[in-house]
């Protein structure tokens, strides 16, 4: 199941969870967007999984107690900001991300993750961009 989740995964994290009781993490779920899929699943099986894979990057995560974030979409931060919501709902100052894995690289804290602009964003501000000099030039052959 662990390698089935890797697979068309763009990040995949760490959370470090204690005292949260089933309905807990049954809230925490469903709250989830439909494409992040959260699974408990012992360290020594996500290492097998991960062995020989891009997502090797993982094994600093692999001690204490973790639940798994695999992040099926490229709207990383709309991904996490349900898991962030929920630590802060029930002041979880001791289950936060012990790490994740994107395009292959570890990331320990990760916050630059949980704010990157989403894909969306990017193309808006790269089509402002590309629309910016050649108004200027219409402005400039239109000025007296």
């Amino acid at each position: 199941k662990v390698k089935q989740q890797l697979e068309d995964c763009y990040l995949v994290a760490g959370v470090q969870y204690k005292n949260l009781t089933v309905q807990q993490m049954q809230n925490l779920r469903r709250s989830l967007p439909e494409k992040t899929k959260l699974m408990v699943a012992k360290n020594t099986l996500v290492g097998k999984a991960i062995e020989g894979t891009k997502w090797e990057a993982l094994k600093p995560c692999l001690k204490g107690m973790n639940v798994w974030l695999f992040v099926h979409t490229e709207e990383i931060p709309v991904a996490l900001k349900p898991y962030r919501a929920f630590q802060k709902e029930l002041k979880l100052e001791d289950s936060d991300f012990t790490g994740a894995v994107f395009e292959g690289k570890f990331y320990a804290p990760f916050n630059q993750l949980e704010t990157m602009p989403s894909r969306a964003d990017v193309y808006w501000k790269l089509l402002g961009a590309l629309k910016a000099p050649s108004a200027r030039v219409v402005g400039v052959l239109q000025a007296p």
